[in-house]
């Protein structure tokens, strides 16, 4: 499922996201409501979800070993998962991608049903082939490839 962008909240919402205001205040209240949100409805809701699907996703982290969860928009398909490192734009790739590299077995929450998964890092060349079907997704993935001069990390999460 796309974004809205026909309509006039789907396009505030894509303008708003890609602005670079939004890139210094999203990292900060974004994912605390959505993990929030996440908790007091037992999987069910995520803030982020009524724009886009969303998941929660349960890393192991890379030098402290503990679980850590990143809600993220995913793109579902063929039973597998898509999430991409955008980090809002910044210019630092996402703590849970490091995660996901070090440690590839994880486990996504999605629609109230925790899957374990295994993570896999797109190469360069799988990376182009599902890129135009992500940014159709969510167009502000160019934007915070263009402000952020990174090659944004795209996993494809895969049911175990």
């Amino acid at each position: 499922m796309p974004a809205n962008h026909d309509s006039t909240f789907g396009r505030l919402i894509i303008k708003m996201s890609g602005s670079d205001w939004f890139a210094k205040v999203g990292p900060k209240v974004v994912p605390h409501l959505d993990r929030f949100m996440h908790r007091l409805t037992g999987g069910r809701v995520i803030l982020s979800g009524g724009m886009l699907p969303s998941l929660v996703l349960t890393t192991t982290g890379a030098k402290t070993g503990q679980k850590r969860q990143t809600p993220l928009a995913t793109k579902p398909e063929d039973g597998s998962w898509y999430v991409v490192g955008s980090n809002f734009g910044r210019d630092s790739h996402p703590m849970w991608t490091g995660n996901l590299i070090a440690n590839p077995d994880a486990e996504v929450s999605f629609e109230a049903k925790n899957t374990p998964v295994t993570a896999h890092l797109l190469t360069a060349e799988e990376k182009a082939e599902v890129w135009p079907r992500l940014v159709k997704f969510w167009p502000n993935y160019d934007v915070y490839t263009e402000r952020s001069g990174r090659d944004l990390r795209v996993f494809r999460l895969d049911p175990r």
